[in-house]
Order: structure tokens, then sequence, then C-alpha cells
């Protein structure tokens, strides 16, 4: 019954108008990662806050701060590599034994509605798991009452199938009620391709390369089933392994593996003059 309450659908790149920034929205935020050799400390900061324990979903990888080897800037393009090593004998504090490196990077501000591109090219290796997602920027919000975008995730042992999902209280994978779409991308891994979100009151569109991919509406209030009234950060990582990109086992010839990322930007409306 949950799925009356909200109109959740894979969108024919026919149904709508091309997946673009609307009349009126203009540029509030972007990186071209055309300067400096690590990601920008003004715009990100480095996720590591689980290496001890370990990460969720049982991922093997342990993100590594400032660390060019795992994120760089290379020819105008963020690097975020997964390797296979173990930093054991690095005298890190946090580390929790992992076999893997990574990174995940976090975008300082935080936005509320708007239109996201993201260009991005992905790895392929089987066990590599990259994703392009928001959650809340309220450290005090838990998963999954504050709700989580996934703008764009793929597992390498299914090349070239993209995946957008939205999870909440009342639609997320630990009940097995996410709402999801996924469709073959030719050229995933091997070209560059934009993957877009664009977020208002009521809505929320995936698309790629122009075209809307999957369709979220709100049908009623209600956080449990619509969270996405709040500020959220954009998160960039590619994780290693773990209960969905390791069903089938990591491939260590593989790697080391990484996502290129071109651009980041965000548009917003365009307030009045005053």
């Amino acid at each position: 019954m949950l799925l009356a309450l909200l109109t959740v659908a894979a969108v024919p790149a026919t149904a709508v108008e091309p997946h673009r920034p609307p009349a009126g929205y203009e540029l509030v935020f972007a990186d071209e990662f055309d300067g400096g050799s690590t990601p920008d400390p003004r715009h990100w900061l480095y996720d590591t806050h689980r290496n001890a324990q370990g990460w969720y979903n049982n991922e093997k990888q342990y993100y590594a701060a400032a660390r060019p080897e795992n994120a760089r800037i290379e020819g105008g393009r963020l690097i975020i590599e997964s390797r296979r090593e173990s930093l054991s004998a690095a005298g890190l504090r946090d580390f929790g034994g992992q076999k893997y490196t990574s990174a995940r990077v976090i975008s300082r501000a935080a936005t509320t509605y708007g239109f996201y591109e993201i260009r991005v090219k992905l790895p392929c290796g089987r066990g590599t798991w990259p994703a392009i997602w928001m959650l809340p920027a309220d450290p005090a919000v838990t998963w999954p009452e504050g709700g989580e975008i996934d703008i764009m995730e793929h597992v390498g042992f299914d090349a070239g199938v993209i995946h957008h999902s939205v999870h909440t209280k009342a639609f997320n994978f630990a009940r097995g009620t996410q709402q999801t779409a996924s469709h073959k991308l030719p050229g995933a891994c091997t070209g560059f391709h934009r993957y877009q979100l664009l977020w208002t009151p009521t809505r929320l569109v995936f698309g790629v390369d122009d075209a809307p991919r999957f369709l979220f509406d709100k049908k009623r209030t209600g956080r449990d089933r619509w969270p996405f009234d709040q500020a959220m950060n954009l998160l960039l990582n590619v994780a290693v392994g773990g209960d969905w990109g390791g069903r089938k086992g990591i491939d260590d010839a593989a790697l080391p593996a990484r996502m290129e990322i071109d651009y980041v930007r965000v548009y917003q409306p365009r307030k009045p003059a005053k």
C-alpha cells in the first residue's frame, strides 16, 4: 500500500522535456577541477568516520584523507581511485585492518532543492561500487529518517547498468521497499556521461545526458515518505566490495580502478532583484 502514496516510475526518455536546468535557474556552485593537486578544501571534506569500525554494508575499503593515491586532481578531473593495498604500517590511528583503500568526499556546501549535474566516467572492475549521492547536512539526523538520494550507483559485476534510488523511513533497502530505476548505459565505463537530478519541493527527477530516467513524486506530507525539504550534502566515492558491490567477489586484478569526475555543477532558481 505504500506505493499508493507516491508516484514512482521509470521515465521513458520521451515522456518529458529534456532534463536540463529549468528556465530561471542559475549556477550557484561549480567545481571544474582545473587547479591544484587534491580536492579543493574550500569545497570538499574527506569522510573517514567509519574507518576504525569498518564501513556500512560490509564494505572492504579504508577511506583515506588527503592521500593523492586515492583522491587527486589530474588533467582537469577529480580522480577517486580504489586500490588493493593495506596501510597497516602507516601508523594510522583509525586503521581498521582493511586490505583496500579509496576515498569518499563530501561537499562543504549544503543545498536544498536545485538542479545537479556531475559529469563522470565510471570504473567497471568487479567489486567496485562508485556512487554520486546526497545525505542530510544535519549530523543529528539519522538514516533513513533523513532520507538519501542516489543520483547514480554502479556495481562492477553488472557493468554498464546505472541505478537511481530514493531511500526514506518508509522506502529503504533494509525493508526491501527502496524506490529504484535501473537502465543500461553503453559506454558508462569508457566515456563520460552527465548524471543529473532535478530536486523541487514536490518532485525528484533523475536523468542521464538530458534524458529523464526516474521520477519520484511527493503525494502526501509526512517525513517518513518525503524528508526532502532539508539541506543535503553531495557525496562522491568508490566503495570496494560490500553486500551489493561485492556480491560476486572482488577482482583484485582490476585494481586500481578510478572514477573520473570532470565537473560538479549546481543550479538553483534565480533570486528576484531587490
